[in-house]
């Protein structure tokens, strides 16, 4: 084991001195694009308000920008990477909605599109984090961080030619704070700031509401839309018209309207025109000129009979037993298909029952302990999961900010039944459910899922069944049951978010969200304690202490307890067919799952003739280990 971490070092170091002998040369031609990018801009714009000759002076007034190193390409793909091919992917629902924002937009494939299709002033460098240029070339924060300006490029542009500027962030600004796109927690999140001032074509300023260390990251993050099209709409029309069709975005794919099959497909096509293209940044990324999202509702089983056919590219392993038992066909066995578990910093986000706390049964804190101590996840694991998860105990498990005094709300049934006991259920009817002693009514309760979902719902419906409890499953496609949720129409909910890097729990515990719609506010979570701490976290520069004020609210939560805890993994389970070159890292550090595919992966002709060859001849290709270690080998280099 020694050995082998030696040789990952080893050549993780070789590949990275590699990598920038590789890219001396190019990083020489990138230095010549940034410098010839000024000219770009529109004469009539004076340097100092972002035009020509704006960079030469943006240090003098203030402003700075991350300057790539050689060392920072090796994470921003591969020059291995080649354009072409599509790339198909099945998902188990077609969005409600294709809008990236407002109401019902918050599924994972709206995120995704919204990644891939649009961009934001500033992102985040997917090593360290470090604020790096997109549609701004540079950024200012004043002294007391209450106001930010960015200068935008030039060169950026949308997908139907119009250039972005500084009215198209005005223009985003007022859309995401109109009530009429249904989204409160976008005012929660954009009411911090005051309407944002176009100084110039280039030039974009803003005032903070309040400090607030995440302000540059949200306002600086917010995707950026064309304000020649926004002008002329309001919430409501936004929603009505855009809900099946796309707006302009300046990102390197589009989706055609004629590309859209509603409830079968999406696909996204690569722009040849991306504006940023011949940056090393996106230079290696964005490699597939088709991604197809195909839906399969509801049906993990076809799903993976459909991967196997070759009909999808890659597959998610979600359920351990699949991946002990299913995941050694000819296909692998072969080598044809890759089988891999690969471990990253991926935050390990939120899994188990969200409770509805605004009514009956569960606005009884009794009954929510009842169900948690009823919930035996311990045997669930070693009986159908092979052991390979671990137990979750807060919203931040496994991390930094989890509360280390969270109590561990394991199988109990003598902990249970004396919460049911205290809360009135003390005597069963003649079909063996409880009932109140004082209303009579009996304790039971509708749980929706999909059908591909019931193997992890039926055994707790039959845990909590043998003390008097009546779980009614109830089987929704995955739209139905995320309006449902998001219009707070459930008693529980089987719940799997995923992690952020920087924690937001305001946007999901803030008691203002708790009665409204729409909101990942979904048990209806009050409390003035930590209302307090999320302004207290908000003004935090400091990260040891930010951790702090997160482990209290995580305190806090878990002896209210909204949700029974689920299960935990800290590495992605992934097939793929042989057929894709990739970074040496195959996913970036702190997304860690299948989403990095979409833009670090590409189809390598040679590896695709040869899959092609030895499954026409029965021919094996090589094997090779199943786990992909880079990051945490990365980490222990680095540490």
């Amino acid at each position: 084991m020694i050995k082998n971490q030696i040789l990952c070092i080893t050549s993780i170091y070789f590949l990275l001195l590699s990598f920038n002998f590789s890219n001396a040369e190019q990083m020489k031609k990138q230095e010549t694009i940034i410098e010839n990018l000024d000219r770009s801009a529109d004469p009539s714009v004076p340097e100092e308000l972002g035009g020509n000759g704006f960079k030469e002076i943006a240090k003098d007034l203030g402003y700075i920008t991350y300057n790539f190193t050689e060392e920072d390409l090796y994470f921003f793909g591969d020059p291995r990477a080649v354009k072409g091919g599509t790339l198909r992917h099945i998902t188990s629902r077609f969005p409600a909605t294709l809008r990236t924002l407002g109401q019902n937009s918050n599924y994972v494939e709206n995120s995704t599109i919204e990644g891939l299709c649009y961009e934001s002033l500033i992102s985040t460098h997917p090593l360290n984090l470090d604020f790096i240029p997109v549609l701004a070339t540079h950024w200012k924060i004043s002294d007391d961080k209450m106001q930010f300006w960015f200068r935008i490029d030039p060169r950026a542009r949308f997908s139907d030619g119009m250039p972005v500027t500084a009215d198209d962030v005005v223009a985003t600004w007022d859309l995401l704070m109109d009530e009429t796109i249904l989204e409160p927690s976008s005012q929660l999140v954009y009411g911090k700031f005051e309407r944002p001032v176009a100084e110039s074509k280039y030039i974009v300023s803003v005032k903070c509401e309040q400090l607030n260390w995440r302000n540059l990251l949200y306002f600086g993050g917010m995707s950026i839309l064309p304000s020649h099209i926004l002008n002329d709409l309001d919430g409501t029309d936004y929603l009505e018209e855009y809900q099946w069709k796309m707006l302009p975005g300046s990102g390197s794919y589009i989706i055609n309207d004629n590309d859209i099959v509603n409830q079968e497909s999406f696909t996204l096509t690569r722009r040849t025109d991306y504006w940023a293209a011949d940056d090393l940044t996106n230079k290696y990324t964005s490699n597939f000129d088709k991604i197809k999202f195909i839906v399969v509702k509801d049906n993990q089983p076809l799903e993976f009979e459909k991967f196997k056919k070759g009909e999808q590219d890659f597959y998610t392993v979600a359920k351990a037993r699949v991946w002990v038992e299913e995941c050694d066909f000819e296909g692998i066995q072969n080598g044809w298909i890759k089988k891999h578990r690969i471990f990253s910093e991926k935050p390990a986000g939120t899994s188990g029952f969200a409770f509805n706390m605004r009514k009956w049964p569960f606005d009884d804190r009794r009954l929510r302990y009842a169900f948690a101590y009823l919930y035996d996840r311990e045997k669930m694991n070693r009986e159908m999961y092979y052991s390979e998860y671990s137990m979750m105990h807060s919203l931040w498990s496994g991390s930094v900010y989890e509360n280390p005094n969270n109590e561990k709300v394991l199988y109990n049934p003598q902990k249970a039944v004396q919460f049911l006991r205290d809360a009135g259920y003390k005597d069963r009817n003649k079909v063996g459910w409880l009932y109140h002693e004082e209303t009579g009514k009996v304790l039971e309760f509708d749980l929706s899922i999909g059908k591909g979902l019931a193997y992890m719902v039926t055994p707790v419906q039959q845990m909590l069944a043998e003390y008097g409890i009546n779980i009614k499953i109830k089987f929704v496609d995955g739209t139905t049951n995320w309006k449902n949720l998001m219009e707070r129409n459930f008693t529980v909910y089987m719940q799997s978010w995923g992690g952020l890097v920087f924690p937001n729990p305001e946007t999901s515990l803030h008691s203002s969200l708790a009665d409204q719609s729409n909101n990942n506010n979904i048990s209806g979570f009050k409390n003035a304690r930590v209302d307090t701490l999320l302004e207290l976290y908000d003004v935090e520069f400091n990260q040891q202490k930010r951790v702090e004020i997160i482990r209290e609210i995580d305190g806090i939560y878990s002896n209210i307890h909204p949700a029974a805890w689920g299960i935990a993994r800290n590495y992605q389970r992934l097939l793929w067919w042989d057929k894709f070159g990739h970074p040496e890292y195959v996913v970036s550090r702190y997304t860690g799952d299948y989403r990095s595919i979409f833009s670090y992966w590409w189809v390598d002709p040679e590896k695709e003739a040869r899959l092609n060859k030895a499954i026409e001849i029965g021919e094996a290709l090589p094997v090779t280990d199943i786990d992909i270690t880079f990051w945490p080998e990365y980490l222990k280099l680095n540490q």
